[in-house]
């Protein structure tokens, strides 16, 4: 069977937040309390694949310093098949050297001895404060009980994309089931540090879809290049970025590349949107659109300026709409435009024309929780959209305080 391509309107209607990556045929999950974080709270997650299809693909940070689990989840995705994913939070095990290189193998290990597996057939995601060695003497009994725990309900969907969470607020999953019996679901977690490159913060995604590799690793990067890579909290791009796709094909419906991408990008954007309206010390969702651009890559360069300037950001929070700040930000961007032609609208008004001023500011309501900001440099056709938030006193409190 062969499904064509749906509106993305009708695509929006189907995602379900109440459900995640057991929403696919196939999978099974769980999250636990293995005692890594110091509050008690869960911090093991394990995800599993039973097929009958364990084809995989992913996208990591290109951050130079990467943690050891990145390097061995790029490492084993080179075959491009996963049979089960463990994730903790409460340590990066980032900066751990050769040590906890071995950390992240033997945890690999544990989950393929318990599933009858091979440690090249497990991802490995780890999330927290960077530069110490994991307790293994916790981790590795939190992945027995997990595996213990698992199980194939929302329940578990739930405690999964929990037990994932670091200075979040609350867990973040979705699902999409398409009426043509194939289905996509996942979670993500991230809240600070977090200017998505190739990835976010960490996310699984799962998919009964029956899709080969090939395809399923190119859906998988276009759909992260238009979302996850869209949103830019802080402009930190984390050693920990992964985002990895495991399809089961056990729905045994044959999808068109075109037709799952499409659903990918949908259920993506979603998680995205989460993501954003958890941000460490939101107070401020920002919608920041570059047009007229002579490309996408310059539209995108440019608003990613706007997104991570501080100036812009304060002004933001404080519901001030300053353009001249903005003005600047796109004026440092590598976008080549004509300042004489510069536009600026802030929720719909109009307060910089021609690279002057506009309507005035008393105009541009921002005192609501959406910010709209479009910016029209009149040098192309090309656009690009980045989802960013403010930077407010709970922000720098909450980042200030992080490893204390």
């Amino acid at each position: 069977m062969t499904v064509d391509i749906t509106p993305a309107a009708a695509l929006d209607s189907w995602v379900d937040r109440s459900a995640g990556v057991t929403a696919p045929a196939g999978f099974r999950a769980s999250g636990v309390i293995a005692g890594i974080k110091p509050a008690g709270t869960p911090d093991v997650t394990v995800v599993v694949n039973d097929g009958p299809s364990d084809v995989a693909a992913g996208v990591f940070t290109t951050n130079k310093v990467k943690a050891a689990p990145v390097l061995w989840s790029q490492q084993v995705l080179t075959a491009g098949a996963l049979k089960a994913v463990v994730l903790n939070s409460g340590g990066a095990n980032a900066c751990t050297g050769p040590e906890g290189f071995q950390d992240t193998h033997q945890s690999a290990e544990k989950l393929a001895e318990l599933l009858g597996a091979g440690a090249a057939q497990i991802g490995v995601c780890s999330t927290g404060l960077i530069g110490e060695r994991l307790p293994m003497d916790k981790l590795i009994p939190g992945i027995e009980t997990a595996v213990g725990a698992l199980g194939a309900t929302t329940g578990h969907d739930l405690s999964a994309a929990t037990a994932v969470m670091t200075t979040d607020n609350v867990p973040k999953l979705a699902a999409l089931k398409h009426p043509d019996g194939w289905s996509i679901g996942g979670f993500a977690k991230g809240a600070g540090m977090c200017a998505p490159n190739m990835a976010t913060m960490l996310s699984v995604l799962t998919t009964d879809a029956v899709l080969d590799q090939p395809h399923l690793d190119h859906a998988l990067r276009n759909a992260v290049g238009k979302t996850f890579n869209r949103l830019d909290v802080d402009g930190g791009t984390s050693t920990n970025d992964t985002v990895l796709l495991l399809s089961s094909g056990a729905s045994g419906v044959k999808v068109t590349p075109e037709a799952f991408e499409a659903a990918l990008t949908v259920l993506a954007a979603d998680l995205v949107k989460q993501l954003q309206a958890d941000a460490e010390g939101v107070t401020k969702h920002v919608s920041i659109t570059v047009q007229g651009a002579a490309s996408e890559a310059e539209a995108l360069a440019a608003a990613k300026v706007v997104a991570e300037d501080n100036l812009c950001k304060t002004a933001f929070f404080a519901s001030d709409p300053n353009w001249g700040r903005i003005a600047m930000a796109v004026g440092n961007a590598p976008t080549a435009f004509d300042p004489s032609l510069l536009d600026i609208t802030l929720n719909g008004a109009a307060i910089c024309v021609a690279g002057g001023k506009g309507v005035d500011r008393s105009e541009a309501d921002l005192s609501g929780l959406e910010i709209d900001v479009l910016i029209d440099l009149h040098a192309g056709p090309a656009s690009a959209t980045v989802l960013t938030t403010d930077l407010s006193h709970a922000y720098v409190e909450e980042n200030s305080a992080y490893s204390s």
